[in-house]
């Protein structure tokens, strides 16, 4: 059993651990910024090729206290990385501190970076190439305040890139936070879904994916996770696990409830370019239309949007003409519906003029933003309650 820490997106880390603890992993724990666990191969494997929620997984080999900078390398030197993976691997390290007393990030890289080469010198008389476009295996180095561990990322290329988004918009949502933020809202396949404002079409990937329970890993090229780059791999394993998620993939004959719009029709072009390159442009109902005119596709579901906001829309005053436009649009055609916004614009509850049955701190990137959920009834439907109490009132008169 080995001990791994996965990231993720922060605010996700609930849904990460179930994650985890589907694939196997035991001593689950979820802390800021990702989750502990303890696992075998297998497990690193499902994580990899299942999870929807994770960035990365990374493997801890080796962990010390530490002073100074001869600490770190002493470390670094010590790990036996020839039993790890082949000095004919190019590598890459990444420094990443909290409350650390060293100064210079930069120079604990080089020190770690130096550490493992000499480690390789001293026993093979060659050293690692480094490669700081597309290493085959990265090595991370995590301090505290006190604390150095050493962890060999077995993912590769972070995990949200599917490899399906041929066609981007400025600032894309990344795929794992699109897809923290289906499950968030309690959308499940079959339920009807609407992305008003679909951009490059992040939510409706994801949601296509989910509905054919196509595991996301499937996507990614042989050689492409960086545990294949490593000493202990099983291929024979690794194949099974990609032959059975493969298996599992439904057959879906028809369009699923899944809609997306967008005022901008580039951005409905590049969506439809996506669906194509993923082969799931058949599956997508995709229109360009305005949110605050379209109708609803369904009497109820669910309704994900990441909006315009701060500097991406513009100023202050249009925001504010905006959202009340945006309340009044939910409310008139939307009823029944579950609608949530992603955004950093903590003006949205007030300004939409909606009460918020959910208000849930999410990081878009560096970016600290909340899911805000509306559960929708219509301006229309209150008036006829309020209609008939006060008919009721004047008969008891």
């Amino acid at each position: 059993m080995n001990d791994y820490f996965a990231t993720c997106p922060r605010g996700l880390e609930p849904l990460l651990a179930e994650d985890l603890t589907a694939a196997g992993g035991s001593a689950v724990k979820a802390v800021p910024g990702g989750v502990a666990a303890r696992g075998n191969l297998e497990f690193a494997y499902r994580v990899n090729l299942e999870s929807r929620i994770a960035t990365r997984l990374l493997w801890r080999v080796a962990s010390a206290d530490y002073r100074s900078e001869a600490d770190i390398y002493r470390l670094a030197y010590d790990t036996d990385w020839t039993s790890l993976f082949s000095v004919d691997h190019s590598i890459r390290v990444y420094v990443t501190a909290i409350r650390s007393p060293l100064k210079s990030l930069e120079f604990i890289t080089l020190k770690v970076k130096d550490a493992v080469c000499d480690r390789f010198r001293a026993e093979t008389n060659r050293r690692p190439s480094v490669n700081t476009r597309n290493p085959e295996v990265r090595i991370h180095l995590f301090l505290t305040e006190r604390t150095a561990t050493l962890y060999l990322d077995t993912s590769g290329e972070p995990l949200y890139l599917r490899g399906h988004k041929q066609a981007k918009v400025g600032a894309p949502l990344k795929e794992n936070l699109a897809a923290g933020i289906l499950r968030l809202a309690g959308w499940k396949p079959g339920t009807p879904l609407l992305d008003p404002m679909c951009g490059s079409g992040t939510f409706l990937l994801e949601a296509a994916q989910m509905a054919l329970d196509d595991a996301p890993g499937l996507s990614r090229e042989a050689g492409g996770f960086g545990f294949e780059h490593l000493k202990s791999f099983d291929a024979s394993l690794w194949r099974r696990l990609q032959r059975e998620a493969a298996q599992r993939r439904r057959v879906v004959e028809g369009p699923l409830s899944i809609f997306g719009s967008d005022i901008d029709g580039d951005a409905v072009s590049r969506t439809r370019q996506n669906l194509a390159h993923a082969g799931l442009d058949d599956l997508v109902t995709l229109q360009q239309a305005d949110l605050l005119t379209r109708p609803a596709p369904a009497d109820s579901g669910v309704l994900v949007a990441n909006p315009p906001y701060g500097e991406r829309l513009g100023s202050a005053e249009e925001l504010a003409a905006f959202y009340p436009l945006l309340g009044n649009a939910l409310k008139q055609r939307f009823a029944g519906w579950s609608c949530w916004f992603l955004s950093a614009d903590t003006q949205l509850p007030k300004l939409i003029r909606l009460q918020t049955s959910r208000k849930i701190p999410l990081y878009n990137g560096a970016l600290e933003c909340r899911l805000y959920g509306f559960d929708i009834v219509a301006g229309s439907a209150r008036r006829e309650r309020q209609s008939s109490v006060l008919s009721q009132g004047q008969t008891s008169r």
